[in-house]
């Protein structure tokens, strides 16, 4: 396993931005695709975004595409989501997780594929 610390979280207006960081250590960062979940309170967690290992394929739920943008540093075993025009409806907790499989091309959107995960930061956006 690897150990994921995520930071970045806060209160923000709507409309505006954040850029949410997860800092890895453990095994080697670069060959695992990456994930990003998000919980909002009563509700299941949900997929948001994940980054193949490589950094050359990335995935978006519906609702945040066009907004939020993941990228990776493997030499910094850094990952980042940013987020842009950020709604209500885009507060939750966040994670970011490891892909249980290494080098797979299309990181899956299931919880169950993931085998790291970190503490989570809290996103909450105001209107």
């Amino acid at each position: 396993q690897v150990q994921l610390v995520e930071s970045g979280g806060g209160l923000v207006q709507a409309g505006g931005s954040l850029r949410l960081s997860c800092a890895a250590s453990g095994r080697t960062f670069s060959s695992y695709a990456m994930g990003w979940f998000r919980q909002a309170p009563g509700k299941e967690r949900e997929f948001v975004a994940a980054i193949s290992w490589s950094g050359g394929s990335t995935f978006y739920v519906d609702s945040v595409k066009g907004r939020f943008t993941t990228y990776r540093d493997n030499a910094k075993n850094m990952v980042y989501l940013h987020m842009n025009s950020l709604k209500p409806e885009d507060t939750a907790v966040y994670y970011c997780a490891a892909d249980r499989t290494p080098r797979r091309i299309f990181p899956g959107r299931g919880s169950y594929e993931y085998d790291s995960w970190g503490q989570g930061t809290q996103v909450t956006v105001s209107s």
